[in-house]
């Protein structure tokens, strides 16, 4: 049953500005939030192999963190922080770059690009609409994660994560 990939915008997204993977899937919502707030489970699955999460601190609430530790396949480390701004469980997780725990303004690493994270998870038949929508301030920093293989890595991502899901 985890099919029906969109990439396209809904209402209230931008075309130039907003990248978005959306898949029906076997999982309940209440599985995937947990996939996505429960860093024992986070770091089994948030980065496609062959890189590895090796660490993960959420603290699902407005305010709270959102921090993963990623290494590659040479070993080189890179941690990303950001700010939780809505977390509605089962239903809706947002965090975003541009603010750290406390909802402080950061300073973002040479390379690095602002962006905001919405998940949503809406039960239908037989699964849920499993819908990620990564905001960006410019069109350039769009294309240049959709370069990045946005749609590819996040896709492989997210199958991970229902692999974990199934494995439990």
């Amino acid at each position: 049953m985890d099919d029906a990939t969109s990439t396209g915008p809904a209402a209230g997204d931008d075309p130039d500005l907003d990248l978005v993977l959306e898949r029906i899937v076997s999982a309940s919502p209440e599985d995937l939030w947990r996939g996505w707030t429960e860093p024992a489970l986070l770091t089994r699955w948030f980065t496609p192999t062959p890189w590895v999460t090796v660490r993960a601190e959420v603290d699902p609430r407005p305010g709270g963190v959102f921090r993963t530790v990623v290494r590659s396949p040479e070993g080189e480390e890179s941690d990303g922080s950001g700010c939780v701004l809505a977390a509605e469980p089962g239903r809706r997780f947002v965090w975003t770059n541009t603010l750290g725990p406390g909802f402080r303004p950061v300073e973002l690493d040479d390379g690095d690009f602002p962006f905001t994270v919405e998940l949503t998870f809406t039960p239908v038949e037989g699964g849920t609409r499993y819908r990620a929508v990564a905001r960006h301030a410019s069109a350039g920093t769009a294309a240049m994660h959709a370069e990045m293989g946005f749609h590819d890595g996040w896709g492989a991502a997210l199958d991970q994560l229902l692999g974990v899901l199934t494995a439990d």
